[in-house]
């Protein structure tokens, strides 16, 4: 027994005959009568009582098409399911992001614009670190991920600037060199500060690029504390540990205890917002979603 004799033996109980059954099924009769024999064959039972007039069904036969007509409807289900899969509309999506990525007004909003254009396309969702978020998808456990400076680059992902944003210097309130009356601070008068960063390993590009520009301006900074998150480091500064580096973005967290100050002669220093995803699984719902993050970036930018 197969789909295909059950939609046979559903044609002839709805119809109650076998030459329309067959008309309607595009086939000729005998064939058709073949078909159902064969199926109460391999079933073991009568399905139809044949007259003069055409058929009607038995009480197996009944019983029959409430389970034919479940099973066709079923599968007919499976196979719309698996064509809205096929373009992009349905599936499972597993999204990464970094706590500075998810601070980025942007991340949130290709996330909802995601579940309205595609409610069949179910997301999850996990944080980690830049590195943690590289080797999650180089290795297939997520699909895609916003992140903010590459930290490394394997083969085979795609990383696509969405955004990008100017830094801020973090400080604790009433610190001395808020009583400035420029507002943007010279990135040489941080030389004697003490600085808490990202520890290399989980997010080193934006604090690379940092260290890098302080070394051009005659400077090593002061490395007070190295952290796995952002969020730690501005809770650091908050606490009065020293003070970081963070995107424009994330000003506002702490604001009772924090000031944020852009920084002069740091142009260079910006924080992307990037998209990242395997290049070679860029169909269905993770084609989908790349290309509402591009769509939904483009009309933000404008």
């Amino acid at each position: 027994m197969d789909l295909k004799s059950l939609r046979y033996f559903v044609a002839v109980a709805e119809t109650g005959h076998i030459t329309r059954a067959a008309a309607r099924l595009g086939m000729q009769q005998p064939p058709l009568s073949q078909q159902i024999r064969a199926l109460e064959e391999s079933l073991g039972t009568t399905l139809f009582v044949r007259h003069p007039k055409g058929v009607t069904l038995t009480d197996s036969g009944e019983l029959l098409l409430v389970d034919s007509r479940r099973l066709l409807g079923d599968a007919e289900a499976v196979k719309t399911r698996m064509r809205a899969v096929a373009a992009g509309h349905a599936g499972v999506l597993a999204v990464g992001y970094t706590s500075s990525a998810a601070a980025h007004a942007l991340t949130p909003k290709v996330l909802r614009e995601s579940r309205r254009a595609f409610p069949d396309i179910a997301l999850q969702i996990a944080e980690d670190h830049a590195a943690g978020l590289t080797e999650s998808l180089a290795t297939g456990r997520l699909h895609c991920g916003f992140l903010r400076v590459p930290v490394a680059r394997p083969a085979g992902l795609v990383f696509e600037t969405l955004a990008r944003e100017p830094v801020l210097v973090a400080l604790p309130v009433g610190h001395r060199l808020l009583k400035r009356k420029a507002r943007a601070l010279p990135l040489t008068q941080l030389k004697d500060e003490r600085f808490i960063l990202v520890r290399q390993s989980g997010a080193a590009g934006l604090y690379a690029n940092l260290l890098s520009l302080c070394e051009k301006q005659g400077f090593t900074p002061v490395v007070a504390h190295e952290v796995g998150r952002m969020m730690t480091a501005l809770n650091l500064v908050a606490a009065g540990e020293g003070i970081t580096v963070v995107p424009a973005s994330m000003q506002g967290v702490h604001a009772q205890a924090l000031e944020y100050r852009p920084l002069e002669g740091a142009s260079s220093l910006d924080a992307p917002l990037t998209l990242v995803f395997r290049e070679a699984d860029c169909h269905g719902a993770l084609r989908s979603f790349v290309e509402l993050a591009r769509a939904t970036a483009a009309v933000r930018s404008k």
